[in-house]
């Protein structure tokens, strides 16, 4: 006698951390901080202390997931999950919280786009001698040689 449940969509509602972590590309520790933050809820637990999951923890860590990949804080994604949370609101806070953010890129590409030119300046000038006559170490050790000083920032700018 076969049976008409499909096992594998129990097994679905039913997972660990270990596949839960592998369905959305990350480590078992990911998902620990997500729901030590408050992106993920807290699983339920078996007898036994294990967390289990279900289909819309698989998604809304997947969610989570995209959005951090695209950039966005955790501030930004945990307004974007209650926005979500509530499909029948109009999105227009989505689109606000999307283009500030696209803002925020865009200034650190043309922050990037200088930097890259800096370093392509420094490069053309070294000659090859030595570490005392090297451009690029000189360049580096007076931020007042660069050209493009106000438009690359520094490092710390591009985070």
């Amino acid at each position: 006698m076969t049976s008409s449940i499909d096992t594998s969509r129990v097994l679905d509602r039913n997972i660990g951390i270990g596949e839960l972590a592998r369905r959305a590309g990350c480590q078992p520790e990911t998902v620990r901080y997500y729901e030590r933050i408050g992106l993920l809820q807290n699983a339920s637990r078996t007898e036994g202390g294990q967390r289990r999951y279900d289909e819309r923890a698989v998604r809304r860590l997947a969610f989570i997931r995209h959005a951090r990949d695209f950039g966005f804080s955790v501030e930004a994604v945990r307004e974007l999950l209650k926005m979500a949370d509530h499909p029948q609101m109009p999105c227009h806070e989505v689109d606000a919280i999307a283009k500030h953010h696209l803002e925020e890129v865009e200034l650190r590409l043309q922050r990037l786009s200088a930097l890259r030119d800096e370093l392509r300046r420094m490069v053309s000038q070294c000659a090859g001698g030595k570490v005392e006559s090297c451009r690029i170490i000189e360049v580096l050790g007076d931020h007042r040689l660069c050209q493009h000083e106000a438009e690359h920032g520094g490092a710390g700018d591009l985070r």
